[in-house]
């Protein structure tokens, strides 16, 4: 059973033919797949959203578009003619127009020549800009009562957001830093900012920041994942978590624990717009037929060949796998096989590639479900 996906995250991992070596993941997920629609279409689905979201008839939507469009050619080079004065700019919607924010009231004349509004203002985008890194290399000394902080271009300013009842310590903090307080706007606000994701087997997490893997399947608490992606501890992100378990080599499972704001799904991305339901993790018997999703190449399918399998690899052996003539590559390991809707297991690694066919070995899941004492999330 399949479903059609939301947009999505793609996926990364770390298989490489015949050995378990740590790869880099792609600068971007979907980045490269997605494009520029101008048909009429999207124009009309862009005009919807803008009425919706912003409150406008169409007739007021297609006016701002028209005037957004003026406001953006005014701004082309403005940075560039104004030089050490310029303070940024911000298109004000009531106005219709670009408001530039200058530091020497001569330079009047030059912007209203671009049709745009001037402003005399204290600080240059240059000073604001500074003063936003200095905040940003002292980040790690912010109270955690400080959600954030941005250069806002109109109030001219550093905007610094703290919790509500705490700007004594968020003003104390900036004092700590050196940055002119004239500079920075502290705001109380009641945000709380935070990530969000959806759990999805096949698809891309990172670990510490730089090795990437793919989510085997989504459990309570977290997902399942192959046991040398990372060490008990280790953090990830997107989904944010902590490895709760892992275990490598002799087995090749782990489990990753996620925050709250992440959402747990039942599906496997098919990389195709669709998602496998998963519904449980009944056993396939050898000869069945199974797929496998991860980052690098995707959705294949093949045959289960055999199972406890011993493999030796280079970093260690791995006891009771099920062999695969599924193909995978470098980016795969740690992603979903599944079989008819039930869960098999997390992709280990193999030889081979998805060009000429290969071997692939995964770790059975009911084995890692055990072992942590979870459970799948299924649909």
């Amino acid at each position: 059973m399949q479903r059609k996906m939301p947009g999505r995250i793609a996926a990364s991992a770390i298989l490489a033919a015949g050995t378990l070596t740590a790869m880099t993941a792609p600068a971007t997920a979907d980045s490269a797949n997605v494009s520029e629609d101008p048909s009429p279409r999207h124009a009309s689905t862009m005009m919807q959203a803008m009425q919706r979201d912003l409150g406008l008839s169409h007739a007021q939507a297609e006016q701002r578009l028209d005037a957004e469009a003026v406001a953006r050619q005014a701004a082309d080079g403005m940075a560039d003619k104004l030089g050490s004065s310029f303070g940024g700019f911000h298109y004000d919607a009531d106005l219709g127009k670009l408001v530039v924010g200058v530091t020497d009231r001569s330079e009047f004349d030059r912007v209203r020549a671009e049709d745009a509004v001037p402003r005399l203002v204290d600080d240059s985008k240059a000073q604001l800009r500074a003063a936003n890194t200095t905040l940003n290399r002292n980040a790690k000394r912010a109270p955690e009562s400080v959600t954030g902080w941005y250069v806002d271009t109109t109030s001219n300013s550093v905007v610094l957001t703290t919790e509500k009842g705490t700007a004594d310590r968020a003003t104390e903090f900036v004092a700590s830093t050196g940055v002119d307080s004239d500079s920075v706007s502290v705001v109380e606000s009641a945000e709380q900012p935070r990530t969000y994701a959806d759990v999805i087997g096949g698809q891309r997490y990172t670990i510490n920041g730089s090795t990437v893997c793919s989510v085997g399947f989504a459990v309570s608490g977290g997902f399942v994942s192959a046991g040398h992606c990372g060490s008990t501890g280790d953090s990830t992100g997107s989904p944010s978590g902590t490895f709760a378990g892992s275990s490598f080599p002799g087995n090749d499972y782990s489990y990753v624990q996620t925050g709250s704001d992440d959402t747990l799904r039942p599906w496997v991305d098919q990389y195709d717009g669709y998602a496998s339901i998963v519904s449980g993790s009944q056993e396939a018997a050898v000869g069945s037929s199974v797929c496998r999703s991860g980052q690098t190449t995707g959705w294949h399918c093949g045959t289960i060949q055999a199972k406890n399998q011993t493999v030796s690899y280079p970093s260690g052996t791995v006891y009771g796998l099920t062999r695969t003539d599924v193909c995978a590559e470098p980016g795969d390991s740690g992603g979903s096989f599944i079989s008819g809707g039930q869960a098999q297991g997390m992709t280990s690694g193999g030889s081979g590639d998805c060009t000429s066919g290969g071997t692939t070995y995964f770790q059975p899941v009911n084995e890692a479900l055990n072992a942590y004492g979870v459970s799948l999330v299924t649909g």
